[in-house]
């Protein structure tokens, strides 16, 4: 087995990974505030899912809670 990893500072991201089933190994922040989501990437799909994401129903709601925090703050 292998030791692979896949890293995202995108939460939307990291969340459809995790709705994917994909294990997460760490998560943080760097001192620049900017987060941090390392998973296993083992089968090495990591980043395939990550760009199935752009096309998918979660981003666009991730889009729309966006746009409503903007309307908020």
């Amino acid at each position: 087995m292998s030791n692979k990893t896949y890293e995202t500072s995108d939460l939307a991201i990291a969340a459809y990974l995790m709705l994917k089933g994909f294990n997460l190994l760490d998560a943080g922040r760097y001192p620049s505030g900017k987060f941090k989501f390392i998973f296993d990437d083992s089968d090495d799909q990591a980043r395939m899912r990550a760009v199935e994401f752009l096309s998918s129903e979660c981003c666009r709601f991730d889009t729309h809670i966006k746009n409503l925090k903007k309307i908020l703050y």
